[in-house]
């Protein structure tokens, strides 16, 4: 029989899809789940949103579009980006993709050259080791423990940078920590990255309007805009308008980047459906009331689910401060039992309180740190509480 390629040995199925598969069969079977694996927004799009999605069904073309997205996309995107506090963009500068996580995909594939190095601070998505590895990159971590609020620090970005790697990939507000980091932060982080120019920078930053208080969403180009030239801006519709299901990412980038991203969606998905451009366009340039909702309802849910978990006792958790995840450090559990079930790791604990409580979420070693697991916050808040209250039950349960 002839063989796969060995590329495919590299690539592993998503661990936060096969929690979320597991919690929905258990679902399907009758039992009482409360699921905080996956990262959705469960919420949907403005009705505008739907109206142009319908029109563009009744007015469609059937033909190619552009493989860098349509001038109406483009359009639409460079208007948001420009309110998030990004000038001098034209649409040269930016492209579409299916979702970010294509993006991010593309973006591998162009800039990385097997060999190449990566780095990226832990915890980090776990696409990110994933895309990395298919395309045969160096992967250097960059340990970012609780102790320091899960955040990287200047002086192990200018190790970092100092090994010259080819890519610097950062996420904030962070998945799966749901950290943000504040405007001086970034600017200590950027002074760095100024000093290293052979290194490109792509800015995972799709949960950029999900920030709560004062803290404010910042980027490196916002401090240093000379850094323009060589940092690629990811975004996305999903979280931000509900619409992950409709696969719309975008990158604002340097031209050479834009185009050569173009030219790999031209082999890849050629362009986006007109009608999910028509729905991108609307919830782009139309009402923004849902989503300001949205962001509005996760901070207080983000404030009862840390109250919640730092009631716990042993359990450690540095407040999120964006989008919907909270990662509480739960290793005082380790050592321990729930009945006759012993808990040693991350795993181990993830799988005993979703046979034991029902409630499922993801271990930390799917995101680089085997202390913790991710809660997944965005569900309704009946299933929030009575899943933060088994939580707890679990931990009093332990011996």
């Amino acid at each position: 029989m002839p063989q796969l390629a060995q590329r495919i040995g590299r690539a592993k199925p998503s661990a936060i899809m096969v929690i979320a598969e597991k919690a929905k069969k258990l679902k399907a079977e009758g039992h009482d789940i409360v699921n905080f694996s996956i990262g959705v927004p469960n919420f949907l799009p403005g009705a505008h949103v739907y109206d142009a999605a319908h029109k563009a069904l009744d007015t469609d073309s059937g033909q190619y579009g552009s493989n860098r997205g349509a001038d109406a996309v483009l359009d639409a995107f460079l208007g948001h980006i420009q309110a998030l506090g990004f000038s001098g963009y034209t649409r040269a500068n930016i492209c579409t993709g299916v979702g970010a996580k294509h993006i991010l995909y593309n973006l591998a594939e162009a800039l990385l050259d097997e060999g190449d190095e990566i780095t990226f601070a832990t915890p980090y998505w776990t696409s990110y080791v994933d895309i990395a590895e298919i395309v045969g990159a160096k992967i250097n971590l960059l340990p970012c423990p609780p102790e320091q609020n899960y955040k990287l620090t200047p002086a192990q970005l200018d190790e970092a940078l100092a090994r010259r790697p080819r890519v610097f990939l950062f996420n904030n507000p962070s998945n799966p920590t749901g950290m943000v980091y504040t405007k001086d932060e970034i600017a200590a982080l950027a002074d760095v990255i100024a000093n290293y120019p052979d290194t490109w920078v792509i800015t995972d930053d799709i949960y950029n309007t999900m920030v709560f208080g004062d803290v404010g969403y910042h980027n490196f180009i916002h401090v240093r805009p000379e850094l323009k030239d060589r940092v690629i801006f990811v975004d996305s519709l999903s979280k931000t308008y509900g619409m992950p299901g409709w696969r719309v990412g975008f990158i604002a980038a340097p031209e050479v980047v834009a185009r050569a991203v173009t030219t790999m969606n031209s082999n890849h998905i050629t362009n986006l459906p007109e009608v999910v451009s028509a729905a991108a366009v609307a919830a782009l340039s139309g009402p923004q009331d849902v989503p300001r909702q949205k962001a509005r309802e996760f901070a207080a849910k983000c404030d009862r689910v840390h109250a919640a978990l730092v009631a716990i006792p042993g359990v450690h958790c540095p407040r999120p401060q964006g989008a919907f995840y909270a990662f509480p450090d739960i290793s005082v559990a380790f050592g321990k039992s729930h009945g006759s079930t012993r808990i040693d790791n991350d795993v181990e604990f993830c799988a005993a309180l979703l046979d034991a409580k029902g409630v499922a979420c993801v271990p930390g070693s799917a995101f680089g740190e085997p202390r913790a697991l991710r809660i997944s916050y965005s569900c309704p808040d009946d299933q929030l509480d009575k899943g933060m209250a088994r939580i707890a039950e679990f931990f009093a349960e332990l011996h």
